[in-house]
């Protein structure tokens, strides 16, 4: 597949070194050297970089738009992405991407007239950001959570510690055929298992569950989550497009505080959230004092927004110490990640995975409903819609052939979710839930896909 992205700054470099890795066709458009220079200089990376403007048709021919079945536009200003796109479209390229800083063309109404112009899709990482932190908040005892099909599967990834009743026992004594559960993914320090019957959890793991939402408290409970109270006052540190974001989409029930270090934007946070019953105040959010004095100690989740992964940190490391039990952190620089964890600060999120789920999953069929990307376990989550004939639906579980490295999580059937064991028989139509490990996820895709008559199967019909 030739894909075309314009813009090497943070999403768009670690889309293409994403991407690269897939042995796609990459082309990077981007007037810097400089930014170009950090993707050219790793010798790791299978692409083709063009210092030039993307909004240049002479620019586009060259990086072979007329041919790109896809063409990403994440470049920092949103009238490049939005022209890019509609250039790239006119010249040939199949489907284009374009990131976006505006909340309002995200509207139903809007995609329409987006697409007649010549966008297919838009991107708004910030948007895409606060809402999983919004859901992450509901849920304050897990890392991450995630509803599959309206949620008649739940996806849990819960940090496991001393006290869970399900720690150091082989998984087939924990999940039998039965099972209202599985777990699909163990992260284990700077490893990702996507476990067997043999395996088990250990405390210090990330275990990311799949179950049904009527088991999800019943969860709670093995995995010695209770003393996590429900969130109500979170304090935010940063005002920045996310935080704004963030007070839009809160639940009615969430009491926000944003500390933001500089008064002009402390005014400007007022007059855009003026009414949305959120306090603004002026100050230090790295200061215990200030923390102290601005309410900390009756906070049940702090999160910190800034631009600087470093701060972010620190913040949470501070609000901790304090007495907050949910932290969560934006952090940006997938170096910090690893060092995020290993410090346990809590949830990180990263608007560069976030954003390349949604893009990635442009890449692989229709019957791709949808997709996560788990960046602490360096994994994948996707939905199949299983279509009529598909390998899938041959031969029971077992007997698949499934890749190494590959989970099946669950399935939904006419809107009711339930658990996949060996002897579970696919039927078309069916919505599987799939884990896979980075990489992996495309080697599943033909197993849901239309399979083609074969010619030997053409002629003997023909006789």
């Amino acid at each position: 597949m030739k894909i075309i992205i314009a813009g090497a700054g943070a999403v768009g470099t670690h889309l293409a070194r994403l991407l690269s890795k897939d042995n796609q066709d990459i082309v990077v458009i981007d007037e810097s050297p400089q930014k170009t220079a950090t993707l050219t200089d790793s010798g790791s990376n299978d692409l083709m970089v063009i210092n030039a403007s993307p909004t240049s048709i002479s620019s586009l021919k060259e990086a072979g738009v007329q041919y790109a079945h896809l063409f990403i536009a994440v470049t920092p200003h949103e009238s490049v992405n939005i022209n890019s796109c509609l250039l790239a479209h006119t010249l040939g390229a199949k489907k284009t991407v374009a990131r976006i800083d505006n909340s309002e063309y995200m509207l139903p109404q809007y995609q329409q007239v987006f697409h007649d112009m010549g966008v297919d899709s838009l991107i708004y990482p910030e948007m895409l950001a606060s809402q999983e932190i919004v859901e992450g908040l509901k849920h304050s005892w897990v890392r991450q959570y995630w509803e599959v099909h309206g949620g008649a599967l739940v996806m849990l990834g819960i940090k496991l510690r001393t006290g869970a009743n399900i720690l150091n026992r082989p998984l087939k004594e924990l999940t039998g055929n039965d099972s209202p559960y599985h777990i699909v993914a163990i992260k284990r320090e700077n490893n990702t298992i996507i476990p067997g019957g043999n395996d088990c959890v250990k405390d210090g793991d990330i275990a990311y569950f799949m179950t049904t939402r009527n088991y999800v408290e019943t969860l709670r409970k093995l995995c010695g989550k209770e003393d996590y109270t429900s969130v109500r006052n979170v304090m935010v540190m940063g005002g920045g497009k996310t935080t704004v974001l963030l007070g839009r989409y809160k639940p009615a029930w969430f009491d926000l505080r944003i500390i933001e270090s500089d008064p002009e934007r402390c005014q400007r946070l007022n007059e855009i959230l003026e009414n949305e019953d959120i306090i603004v105040i002026n100050g230090n959010s790295y200061d215990s004092d200030t923390l102290l004095e601005e309410g900390i100690r009756q906070c049940e989740a702090f999160v910190a927004l800034s631009e600087e992964a470093e701060k972010n940190i620190l913040a949470c490391l501070t609000a901790k110490r304090l007495g907050v039990k949910k932290t969560v952190a934006m952090v940006d620089e997938m170096e910090y990640m690893d060092v995020a964890e290993r410090l346990d600060i809590g949830v990180t999120i990263n608007k560069k995975v976030i954003a390349a789920s949604h893009i990635y999953r442009m890449m692989l069929s229709a019957g791709v409903a949808d997709l996560k990307r788990l960046a602490l376990a360096n994994a994948d989550v996707a939905e199949f819609i299983t279509a009529e004939g598909s390998l899938a639906t041959k031969h029971l579980v077992k007997d698949l052939g499934l890749p190494q490295n590959v989970a099946l999580g669950g399935l939904v059937r006419n809107g009711v979710g339930m658990s996949i064991n060996g002897m579970t028989q696919i039927q078309a139509g069916d919505n599987v839930v799939v884990f896979a490990l980075e990489g992996k996820i495309k080697e599943t895709d033909r197993f849901f896909k239309p399979q083609s008559e074969s010619l030997f199967n053409r002629i003997i019909n023909k006789l």
